[in-house]
């Protein structure tokens, strides 16, 4: 079962990719410097490429649900890492890059994120326990996910350019990986409990948190490029889930020491990678130009994605 829900989790990963390449190109087509308002986002629910885009995401999310009814959350949701390598070879491909051509600092920064949350996967696999998903862990949950979601939008708020855009991903990452427990709960509910039966305040929580997630998300795509969106979910989503599973469910009671030692290393890495990517990808390294006048080192000027809606200040 472990393997099929591996192979599941891949090719939901997969989805994923394709679906935030789509979903990017469309937002900032629709965006054309106006910035992401509601008549933006009222537009982006009627372009066929972003809708394309919500289906692929739709698919993987399927995908990812069923792999989770078949292991437990701490083996399956890092798998989802699959789609940051997918997704910068996505957006090389469209700006007409070679991956040969790429900054070695971008690189590092793609394979010290994936195989970290990789070998995370590799030591949790060998370790982690299948647990119910109670009632007062659901609740638990729902009161620090709120918190963190909340803490990190403002956050997002006060802050600019990719910083911004690390803020708005990390926040829906947040809400997705709560979406994943909820998942699980559900699952299980499944297998032992009459469809009339089934609570249905996981069902409330999935959707509320799939709201919120992906209203963070088109802003996260608004302020920064794709492949910097979607390292912050792969990274940051199977962490919470994991530190979820963990905390709340117990999936790791038998995980020793030195495992446990290890998988904080792989984390640690994994997020190292992502803030790498933020600092070397080629969309910051181009706006980083001299003043001509002043001969000043900073940053160039205020950019379109210099507010949460996109709009220039």
């Amino acid at each position: 079962m472990t393997a099929l829900a591996v192979l599941l989790a891949a090719l939901g990963a997969l989805g994923n990719a394709i679906g935030a390449r789509m979903q990017h190109a469309a937002v900032h087509d629709t965006m054309d410097g106006n910035g992401l308002g509601l008549r933006v986002q009222s537009k982006l629910v009627r372009n066929p490429r972003w809708l394309i885009g919500l289906a692929a995401l739709g698919g993987g999310a399927v995908l990812h649900a069923c792999a989770l009814g078949l292991a437990p959350l701490s083996v399956v949701q890092p798998i989802g890492v699959l789609a940051l390598p997918t997704t910068v070879l996505l957006n090389t491909r469209q700006q007409g890059i070679r991956v040969r051509d790429l900054n070695r600092n971008v690189l590092f920064a793609v394979i010290a994120a994936t195989g970290g949350v990789a070998m995370f996967v590799f030591l949790a696999a060998g370790s982690a326990t299948a647990t119910p998903v109670a009632g007062d862990a659901q609740l638990m949950a729902t009161q620090l996910v709120a918190t963190a979601v909340l803490a990190v939008g403002v956050l997002a708020m006060l802050t600019r350019s990719k910083v911004r855009c690390i803020f708005f991903a990390a926040g829906c990452a947040i809400a997705y990986g709560y979406v994943s427990l909820l998942m699980r709960a559900v699952a299980q509910q499944l297998g032992t409990t009459d469809l009339l039966d089934i609570n249905p305040l996981p069902l409330l929580g999935i959707a509320v948190a799939m709201v919120v997630g992906g209203w963070l998300l088109q802003h996260g795509y608004a302020s920064g490029p794709p492949d910097l969106v979607v390292a912050c979910l792969t990274v940051i989503d199977p962490l919470v889930a994991v530190g979820l599973g963990i905390g709340l469910l117990g999936e790791a009671d038998l995980v020793s020491a030195w495992t446990a030692t290890g998988q904080i290393v792989c984390a640690v890495v994994a997020c190292i990678g992502v803030f790498a990517l933020a600092r070397y990808h080629p969309d910051t390294q181009e706006r980083r130009v001299p003043a001509p006048v002043t001969g000043s080192s900073d940053l160039a000027g205020p950019s379109s994605t210099d507010r949460p809606d996109g709009s220039s200040s």
